[in-house]
């Protein structure tokens, strides 16, 4: 079992931004989840571990091969299963063996791989994609063939093909279904050496024996799986909002000490002045008392002064120690919807890739659509979109291109609500967590979790008001704190929703009225 170690780990983007600054840390052995919010530097220490990236001042020790399954795969459509798996090269070699026309540097391509075909097409079967590649010629199929799904599985194949010590995962289970996931989470639990997964897969979290938090350029490692992490979290989180009560508490009362020593104070100063105007003490005596009494008060106000600062000091070290972790907090009566109020039907409709389904919503229904990967749950949203539904609707498509990139957050809302005026746009934006300066910046730039925000506030705040809002597989790419401001978003949306996922926490969360299956026979309750 090996573990990453990291000493004095420094890395500066170009424009200046610090992410790590003398990090020292040691993440693994086991099985290990890398927690953090959107922008805390998961993917780029990822890249720093498999070399991608080069710090700019201390090392990384990860002993053995390393494998990364990267959330931007990188892969060309006409590519072949073969180059993908990286065994494309072998293959020819052993082709021409075979064939009788090889040469020495063929056998020194091969060396040990006689058996890679097999090996490839036993992965491949051992995560469910015997039908990808069930023989040795389906290894010249092309990723175009594929879904989504497949494709990240295909990845996973390819790294494990090589053999490493070391494996990184970054978001696995996007667009798996369900049977891919758990196929996934048992070529996890057998993997030999260490797992660093980045998720926002909590199922797949909670299957981790630990748990490492990246924030704020730290590494803070936890035993257990991601709701012990969670549980430890949330008792933290409840001493530190009691202790910054007690902090506020102590400084209201050093603050009235020192109101009230300054008012003894003066009252004996006033006294000790009237004593001497009236002359009923000597001139000399009273000079005395008069250097003792400031002597004696500028003890008295710098002890309240410093109790005063020690008390202020203590509140911001335990408001520091409070998480900050905003909500979303919106209302949407303009997207209610009333029993029984038709939002779509389908009769007999087929789908490009076979399927014919029947389907009618009704109401402010919550469905989850869900079907193996390249069942067509994508293809059928677009054939609602194409039959044209019978009230105002959105779609959230996978990659949240709903924008103008080059717009600010506030000109893309504004493009979609043009009767609203500045100053609503701005209020609804600030309860979607964009406040000032925040919305101005152009949806190129935002982050993951920003996106979805940016993102669904284009939609949610469109006029009309959308009705039916169809989401593709939403929680792609998200960090736990985004994933909660979308599961937030949607608690507020009173219309008909059909979601794309297979994250059953999520969908529970969300509410979920009924559940359909995409099969090649239709759609199955």
């Amino acid at each position: 079992m090996t573990s990453l170690s990291f000493s004095d780990l420094t890395f500066h983007w170009p424009d200046g931004t610090v992410v790590f600054d003398g990090l020292d840390a040691v993440v693994g052995p086991g099985q290990i989840g890398l927690v953090g919010s959107n922008g805390a530097g998961k993917s780029t220490l990822m890249r720093l571990i498999t070399g991608a990236l080069r710090p700019l001042r201390g090392s990384i020790t990860a002993p053995g091969r390393i494998g990364y399954l990267r959330q931007d795969l990188g892969m060309q459509a006409g590519q072949r299963v073969e180059t993908v798996l990286g065994i494309a090269e072998v293959r020819a070699a052993l082709h021409r063996i075979e064939g009788g026309v090889g040469e020495p540097e063929d056998f020194d391509t091969v060396g040990v791989q006689w058996q890679i075909e097999d090996e490839a097409i036993a992965l491949l079967g051992k995560l469910g994609l015997d039908y990808v590649a069930g023989s040795v010629a389906d290894l010249d199929r092309t990723l175009d063939t594929l879904s989504g799904g497949e494709t990240v599985l295909l990845g996973l194949v390819a790294e494990l093909l090589r053999e490493p010590d070391v494996l990184l995962l970054d978001e696995p289970t996007n667009n798996l279904d369900a049977v891919a996931r758990a196929r996934l989470y048992e070529v996890i639990r057998q993997f030999a050496g260490t797992v660093v997964v980045v998720s926002h897969d909590r199922e797949l979290l909670d299957r981790m024996a630990g748990i490492a938090e990246l924030r704020g350029g730290e590494i803070r490692s936890f035993g257990g799986n991601f709701s012990d992490y969670e549980r430890i979290i949330d008792q933290e989180q409840e001493a530190a909002r009691a202790a910054v009560r007690d902090a506020r508490s102590d400084v209201r009362k050093q603050a009235r000490e020192l109101v009230d020593a300054r008012i003894k104070l003066d009252r004996r100063q006033r006294f000790a002045q009237k004593m001497q105007d009236n002359k009923r003490v000597p001139k000399i005596v009273a000079g005395l008392r008069k250097n003792a009494a400031e002597v004696s008060a500028g003890k008295l106000r710098t002890s309240h002064i410093e109790k005063l600062d020690t008390a202020r000091e203590t509140l911001d070290h335990a408001a520091e120690l409070v998480r900050a972790d905003r909500e979303i907090r919106i209302e949407l009566p303009g997207t209610r919807l009333y029993p029984g109020q038709d939002v779509v039907t389908l009769e007999q409709a087929r789908l490009s890739n076979g399927p014919v389904v029947d389907l009618r919503v009704s109401g402010p229904e919550r469905i989850a659509l869900t079907g193996r990967n390249g069942a067509g749950k994508t293809t059928l949203l677009r054939r609602i979109v194409a039959e044209q539904p019978k009230v105002a609707w959105r779609l959230l498509p996978q990659r949240l291109d709903v924008f103008d990139e080059q717009r600010s957050v506030f000109e893309n809302v504004a493009a979609a609500a043009p009767h609203a005026t500045a100053e609503q746009i701005r209020g609804q934006l600030a309860r979607f967590l964009f406040r000032g300066g925040d919305a101005d910046i152009a949806a190129s730039a935002l982050s993951g979790g920003e996106r979805l925000r940016a993102a669904l506030a284009t939609l949610l705040l469109a006029e009309p008001a959308p009705k039916l809002l169809m989401l593709d597989e939403p929680t792609n790419n998200l960090d736990l704190p985004s994933l909660a401001h979308l599961t937030q978003a949607l608690a507020s949306f009173e219309g008909a929703l059909i979601v794309v996922s297979h994250d059953a926490r999520f969908l529970d969360d969300i509410g979920v009225t009924r559940t359909l299956e995409l099969t090649p026979d239709g759609l199955v309750e």
